[in-house]
């Protein structure tokens, strides 16, 4: 069900990338200190909500589940963060690149298609 050690291993590639990628839109979009703020806050935020919000015995995951949190609201949460971090990509300029981290997050998804579904009946 998605625990697959090389689909774990490219899901935390993808976060990473997410969490770079918010930063660097938070860098790029002021030339104030608050770029400074945008560009550790955001990931941070990122960070804090994805480590949280589980559903319990999630095998992709810990076993842990600080707020435990029904499937289909830790669906809607990861497409959120992973939609955010393409946007902002997309918003920074960087199209190709955008593409490229959606079109694997898609690919992501489907191969764990079986996890998807279990999400979505939790």
């Amino acid at each position: 069900m998605g625990s697959n050690p090389i689909n774990l291993a490219l899901r935390f590639l993808l976060e990473l990338c997410a969490i770079y990628s918010t930063g660097l839109w938070g860098w790029k979009s002021q030339e104030s200190w608050i770029k400074y703020l945008l560009a550790f806050g955001i990931p941070l935020v990122a960070i804090i909500l994805w480590g949280t919000f589980a559903v319990p015995n999630d095998p992709s995951r810990s076993e842990e589940a600080p707020v435990v949190t029904p499937g289909i609201v830790r669906l809607f949460l990861e497409f959120s963060i992973f939609g955010f971090a393409v946007w902002t990509l997309y918003d920074s300029e960087y199209t190709n690149i955008a593409l490229l981290l959606g079109g694997t997050i898609l690919i992501h998804y489907l191969i764990s298609y079986n996890r998807v579904l279990w999400l979505i009946s939790r």
